[in-house]
């Protein structure tokens, strides 16, 4: 775990500094220079473009990591890289015929509700591009292990690219239809920094080796890389709901959603690194049929997510009324004080599970995952369609809470059957308890002690998450709910001479 543990704290410090700077980007700057049709506009059009990417990428990037391993011959890699070039473009090709040639009805979709998104429609194909191979070069890095870069990249650099284009259209200096084409530049210099790191690392090839891509292992790849395609939309799930909102109750109320859901998207943040670090190594583990070590590291990833995700979880909901009280416009976006919920409760099963995905995509039962991605598919498409309409932005929360809890109680139970691995250990028992503890303390504070503070929202913010977030590290090291973590603080402490 030596590799994966630097690469993702590196990546894990990639990633924060980027929610440091998307806080100031949504909380400080967003909301005071976008009307929030507009920060619905620019949702909507993020999240088609990443959703038809990844379409587009016809599976090749999970083929990558899984097959990797079969390619690697010390600094040689037969050309797999070029492998990861071709089959993006053929998808892109695919995508751009098919948006040719239903523009029309699409527009059509979201005239009424949504007029920016039918107006600036053109551009989704630009942008989907660049976020296309942004994705293939950043895969590219991952097999190398070197991950921290490229997550620099897409956490950091992109929100400081937008947050320039924000600046200059809310200062007035640019117009609406200027702004739109620099956000979309913003990906295309991502997508370019990428390319250009991974050309740095010296250690890869574009030319695709012949003699060694024989016919009976391009076969496997093949059907494994369109069987993924199939199977993409389980990790972009969440991204139907903005598209749902924008044609069903408009951009406005999608932009309030927008705002709930990055904040509940900070919840599996750490999922970003460490699951990306992770899955080479898992892939690794697969080849050579070590069930053993595929059942420890997948409970290790998932009970660090669960732990991480739920304590992140805890204290953004603590702070959650002082954090609208402050947002520009607040009052505007309260409204997805529930959507934070109901989404932080998706986020977390996510992240903490979604290493099962991992686990059966690389093994020879794959296919199966097929069945579970068609439940999970109808069962957001279906509850999205019928949920929206009944309780607007939380109906779209809901349905993604409720996919998810289909999708992985069907998935895990597989994983067990057939391949004996199982996510699940008392240490994570552990951490729902101390959790619900915290919850209940929170309960309790709100009743005695925040009528002391007399209205001072700000200073009990800042006493509350200190109290309450040094009783939950107290818990989660004294209850030594996890190894690895109370060897980091033992660690630690020696540093600071507070132990020997």
């Amino acid at each position: 775990m030596g590799v994966i543990a630097r690469q993702s704290i590196k990546g894990a410090v990639a990633n924060y500094l980027g929610v440091a700077i998307g806080f100031v980007n949504t909380f400080v700057v967003l909301t005071r220079c976008l009307t929030s049709a507009e920060v619905g506009f620019t949702r909507v059009l993020v999240d088609a473009a990443v959703l038809f990417s990844s379409l587009a990428q016809l599976g090749s990037n999970a083929s990558i990591v899984r097959f990797f391993p079969y390619f690697k011959d010390n600094d040689k890699n037969h050309g797999i890289f070029g492998w990861s070039l071709l089959l993006p473009a053929v998808g892109f090709s695919l995508f751009a015929l098919l948006f040719l040639l239903f523009r029309e009805p699409l527009s059509a979709l979201y005239a009424d509700k949504s007029p920016l998104m039918a107006d600036y429609l053109y551009v989704l194909p630009m942008i989907t591009f660049f976020a296309l191979y942004m994705t293939v070069f950043e895969t590219n890095a991952s097999v190398l292990l070197r991950i921290t870069v490229p997550k620099m990249v897409r956490e950091v650099g992109i929100r400081l690219f937008n947050l320039v284009a924000y600046l200059l259209y809310g200062a007035g200096w640019v117009s609406f239809d200027v702004f739109v084409w620099l956000f979309c530049g913003s990906y295309g210099l991502a997508m370019v920094l990428n390319l250009v790191y991974l050309l740095s690392l010296g250690r890869i090839s574009f030319r695709i080796d012949r003699r060694f891509m024989t016919r009976r292992k391009l076969g496997e790849i093949m059907r494994y890389t369109l069987f993924m395609t199939a199977t993409v939309l389980a990790g972009n799930i969440p991204l139907l709901n903005s598209l749902f909102l924008g044609a069903k109750v408009g951009a406005a109320m999608t932009g309030v959603y927008a705002i709930a859901m990055y904040i509940a998207n900070v919840v599996e943040v750490p999922y970003r690194s460490l699951g990306a670090i992770s899955q080479p190594v898992i892939s690794a583990a697969v080849k050579e049929d070590d069930w053993r070590e595929v059942n420890r590291l997948s409970r290790q990833v998932s009970l660090h997510q669960l732990l991480v995700s739920s304590l992140i979880f805890f204290l953004i909901w603590i702070n959650l009324d002082v954090l609208f009280h402050y947002l520009p416009n607040g009052d505007q976006y309260v409204g997805g004080k529930g959507v934070v919920f109901i989404l932080g409760l998706a986020k977390i099963a996510n992240s903490s599970l979604s290493i099962g995905t991992n686990v059966l995509n690389f093994s020879r039962h794959y296919s199966w995952s097929l069945l579970f991605i068609g439940v999970l598919t109808a069962a957001a498409l279906l509850l999205n369609d019928k949920l929206i309409g009944l309780w607007d932005i939380n109906g779209a929360a809901a349905a993604t809470l409720l996919s998810y809890v289909a999708y992985f109680g069907l998935l895990l139970a597989f994983l067990k059957w057939r391949l004996g691995v199982s996510l699940f250990s008392w240490a994570q028992l552990k951490v729902l308890a101390i959790v619900a503890a915290l919850f209940a303390l929170d309960v309790l504070w709100r009743g005695w002690v925040t009528p002391l503070f007399g209205g001072a929202v700000l200073v009990e913010a800042v006493v509350k998450t200190a109290v309450l977030g040094a009783l939950a590290a107290v818990a989660v090291y004294g209850w030594r709910v996890s190894d690895t973590v109370n060897r980091m603080a033992d660690n630690a402490l020696r540093k600071m001479g507070m132990r020997r």
